[in-house]
């Protein structure tokens, strides 16, 4: 199985050139070939190996939002005052997205108030084994909060934007150090500081190592407030296992419920697109 985390790819591709960030307008056709190739690249590279590739799609009205209201606030704020015209990027996106899910045979998991994480953390613990057993898994996202996921034995990650594997020796301890830590990339304070110290612009006050060693060495319920309110606050947004089941079940019945997706409509669809270059290779998707 591999499960690809489709909006941290594209969206790492789209701004590495530097025109989106400049506020140039970005061109429909290419980005659809961009991201068609992207898939097919990654199919090639793993699928003897790994097997069905699924891709896994960030959706909106975010369940971490409605938990933690200051979840990813200062990204909107970043993206209002950027000259990018965020709408057109994301329309766009939407728009082929739609198209992967109608045209072409891979699972396209995208469950309302639900992210791309949410979805690769399910199928993870679904699907995961202690020991190195069933199906191998391979996610493929650069973002490090899947190294959690390594405590099964049949989970690796591969980095396809710096073309590289990423793994740790204790993911268990890597996942205790993140919730300590928190999220700055996600509007996360580590376990020390205020739930709005980002928007608000204070500094969060340092787990230095000293600290950290502490935390690492009590369990949760033996800090002392506010710490493990926050330690707890942390640990629903961050720990891919506390997804909410209801949102659990919506990925496994979405999974199972596009079971056996075809090729057939693929080349009309690469047809009307004049996708040329990918109806040459269309064996390969």
């Amino acid at each position: 199985m591999i499960i690809v985390d489709l909006n941290q790819i594209i969206l790492s591709n789209l701004l590495a050139d530097g025109s989106v960030s400049k506020g140039h307008k970005i061109d429909e056709n290419m980005v659809r070939h961009m991201i068609l190739n992207t898939i097919r690249s990654i199919n090639v590279k793993f699928k003897s190996e790994y097997g069905e590739l699924i891709i896994a799609t960030d959706n909106s009205n975010y369940w971490r939002k409605q938990y933690f209201p200051y979840y990813k606030a200062h990204r909107k704020k970043a993206q209002k005052e950027s000259k990018t015209d965020w709408k057109h990027v994301y329309d766009i996106l939407n728009k082929i997205r739609q198209e992967i899910k109608d045209y072409l045979p891979y699972r396209v998991i995208d469950i309302e108030s639900a992210e791309a994480d949410d979805t690769i953390g399910t199928l993870c613990h679904k699907f995961g084994t202690e020991l190195n057993m069933g199906e191998q898994i391979l996610v493929v996202s650069a973002d490090k909060d899947f190294i959690q996921l390594q405590i099964y034995a049949n989970v690796k990650q591969w980095d396809p934007i710096r073309k590289r594997w990423l793994s740790h020796n204790d993911p268990k301890q890597y996942l205790m150090e993140h919730i300590i830590k928190g999220d700055s990339g996600d509007g996360v304070p580590n376990i020390l500081s205020p739930d709005n110290c980002f928007v608000i612009g204070e500094r969060q006050t340092p787990v230095t190592s000293k600290r950290m060693q502490k935390y690492l060495a009590l369990f949760p319920e033996q800090m002392e407030s506010p710490v493990d309110r926050n330690y707890f606050r942390n640990e629903t947004l961050i720990d891919l296992s506390k997804v909410p089941d209801e949102i659990k079940e919506k990925i496994m019945d979405s999974y199972n419920e596009q079971e056996g997706k075809d090729k057939s409509k693929m080349l009309n669809y690469f047809i009307e697109y004049k996708l040329r270059n990918l109806t040459e290779c269309i064996g390969e998707f």
